[in-house]
């Protein structure tokens, strides 16, 4: 299919402008000059590296390799090499629409200049949330973005004893195993009422109880915490807490998640979405002709729901950036949604979820019912089995599956990729019930604990409509 479209795409003499790389950016860019060869694709860019894995940060801070390079995933001179010109360390500080021009600033020279665009494409991403703490301009404060935050991150932990990280979601885990595995004392700070937010609390809370059951000679979890003051001169002694706690760190890592960055457009006249997001339709493309947007920067559409939601993820960022650059060049392409599907790991826990949360969905005016489901993932005798919990939620009403979560030492990611698919169909209890799935031993249990969830939601739902 993708031979069929690029050959359906003639080559148009037009100027592509993108603000801003690594995902979204990247990929519409060579997208976009392999549908459009004979187009000028210009690529401006604040950072020095151009396209690299934002998500392999944490596992180069551990250790899982030595090299941070391995994380580009092309260089400038690939860029080039393909007829794309990049202008790195380059800042867009204004878009003027009228005109279809941008302002550009050097920002290793200074200079600035205006330039032109036939199409533009906005994908600068989002940025770490600072909270408002004192002293937040003392050394050994770190928050992880680009690759040199990795480098420096890496290379004050392994002079470093002690750390605190400030947040328990995703990122916060994946470098909570990062320092522990290199010999770290941890605290790991959460201004919720549990970690890992986006779960439910009763699976959140199995994930803290896995970790200092196995862990918490090594690591301190403390929720509801709400940092007021950094402490130190020069470099960083002890993080302060509101109710006057204090504990003693050599470095943290800010990990309070994420916003979009959106100032660009807004001052364009660009409208944002409920969420704070920028708005745009399903081909990418914001409220004034000519200009998309894509990736972290973007508000999303939830495929269950239909309702707008801002959720940053690299897999979809990439996604998009695709759909924009087709869009861009001539070819219609729709992007129609996300689910919010994710997976980290702490040591040997997977934890993985797809769809709406209860709290989510119960927001939305869904009448959740759920079932729980612990079991092995493969036959007991197999030497790799494992576990699985494994949490499904459904409307009471429709009987459509809402969400899942699942987190073991087992395949839980299996169980959510194959559950994803079928909420993207509107997948009922009934049918989940109903699916023909692989089964031998080194695989799966004979019935898999995605149909003993079902059976049980099943179950539920009769005796409720009864």
């Amino acid at each position: 299919m993708e031979f069929i479209i690029v050959s359906l795409v003639q080559n148009i003499d037009m100027k592509i402008v993108i603000i801003g790389a690594v995902a979204a950016g990247a990929k519409a860019a060579a997208k976009s000059k392999r549908l459009l060869p004979d187009a000028e694709v210009v690529i401006y860019t604040k950072e020095e590296n151009i396209s690299y894995s934002a998500c392999g940060l944490p596992y180069y801070i551990e250790g899982n390799f030595e090299d941070a390079d391995k994380l580009i995933v092309r260089t400038i001179s690939d860029f080039e090499s393909k007829g794309i010109k990049v202008f790195n360390k380059h800042e867009v500080t204004a878009i003027h629409p009228d005109k279809k021009e941008i302002t550009v600033s050097n920002l290793v020279s200074g200079e600035k200049f205006v330039t032109s665009y036939d199409k533009l494409l906005i994908a600068t991403g989002a940025v770490p949330y600072i909270p408002d703490i004192k002293n937040r301009e003392i050394k050994g404060i770190y928050t992880l973005k680009t690759i040199d935050d990795g480098i420096n991150i890496r290379n004050r932990m392994l002079s470093s004893k002690r750390a605190v990280i400030l947040g328990g979601g995703y990122i916060g885990l994946e470098l909570l195993e990062a320092f522990m595995q290199n010999g770290l004392s941890i605290t790991l700070l959460e201004r919720n009422h549990s970690i890992m937010n986006s779960f439910d609390e009763d699976m959140a809370s199995l994930i803290s109880a896995y970790i200092l059951k196995n862990y918490g000679d090594k690591i301190n979890i403390i929720t509801s915490a709400e940092v007021v003051e950094f402490l130190g001169e020069e470099s960083i002694t002890g993080v302060k807490l509101a109710n006057s706690h204090t504990i003693n760190t050599e470095m943290t890592v800010i990990c309070s998640g994420v916003t979009p960055v959106v100032n660009l457009a807004r001052d364009a006249g660009i409208e944002l979405g409920q969420s704070g997001a920028i708005k745009v339709n399903s081909r990418m493309l914001t409220n004034i002709p000519d200009i998309y947007a894509a990736g972290d920067c973007v508000e999303k559409i939830n495929m269950i729901s239909d309702t707008p939601m801002w959720i940053p993820l690299g897999s979809t960022a990439n996604k998009e950036g695709r759909c924009a650059a087709l869009n861009m060049c001539g070819t219609v392409d729709d992007f129609e949604g996300i689910l919010g599907s994710a997976v980290t790991r702490f040591m040997d826990m997977t934890m993985s979820r797809t769809g709406l949360s209860s709290k989510v969905a119960e927001s939305l005016g869904y009448d959740v019912v759920s079932a729980i489901v612990t079991k092995r993932d493969k036959a007991g005798y197999m030497p790799a089995v494992g576990y699985v919990i494994l949490k499904i939620l459904a409307d009471r009403r429709s009987h459509k599956i809402l969400g899942a979560q699942s987190i073991g030492s087992g395949d839980a990611d299996k169980r959510i990729n194959t559950l994803s698919t079928g909420l993207i169909r509107g997948m009922t209890v009934e049918e989940l019930n109903d699916a023909d799935m692989t089964y031998a031993p080194p695989y799966s249990t004979s019935i898999d604990p995605l149909i003993d969830a079902a059976r049980i939601l099943k179950d539920k739902l009769s005796c409720c409509t009864n």
